[in-house]
């Protein structure tokens, strides 16, 4: 299942139709931008094989020039995408297809901290069953006392993701 309506959170359960999903997405992004790109990423809790997550495939692409982002985003648009600009999140490009919402991009420049903080994150929990285990509750926890609001979802969830990212 793909797709959270605008306002929603909640989470359903790992599918192993979202690596396939995101495959599928990267291919398509890497046909119509390849020219820009260093690397696509999956990110996200659907990047994590296991983990419950809000059905949104998550995707991180590495642009050498933060400039061309917005050319970038031209060509993404062709996809279905829907560019929201540099100010939704810090120091990236975020666009996002579909309603309900299926799929998020976050674009950034080669070695952004924010990148490297995601990458980092999504391999913590990809080989550390204790930690993705607790992730996990947290979720399930705040995704039922939020179910109408993913700002104070995701900024309760904050203070687990800074205690992972200094351990690594």
């Amino acid at each position: 299942m793909l797709g959270l309506p605008r306002g929603e959170v909640f989470l359903v359960p790992w599918s192993t139709e979202w690596a396939k999903e995101f495959e599928t997405e990267k291919q398509q992004i890497v046909g119509v931008i390849g020219q820009y790109t260093v690397k696509v990423h999956h990110i996200g809790s659907t990047a994590v094989k296991g983990l419950s997550a809000k059905p949104i495939i998550d995707i991180a692409i590495e642009i050498d020039n933060f400039l061309d982002g917005e050319k970038c985003a031209k060509a993404l648009e062709g996809l279905g995408y829907s560019y929201r600009g540099t100010n939704v999140l810090p120091e990236r490009h975020y666009l996002n297809k579909g309603e309900p919402r299926t799929h998020q991009i976050h674009m950034y420049q080669r070695d952004n901290m924010y990148l490297l903080e995601q990458l980092n994150f999504r391999d913590y929990l990809r080989i550390n069953k204790q930690a993705r285990s607790e992730y996990q509750q947290l979720k399930l926890k705040l995704s039922s006392l939020n179910k109408n609001d993913k700002h104070k979802y995701a900024d309760e969830k904050t203070d687990f993701v800074k205690s992972i990212l200094e351990k690594i």
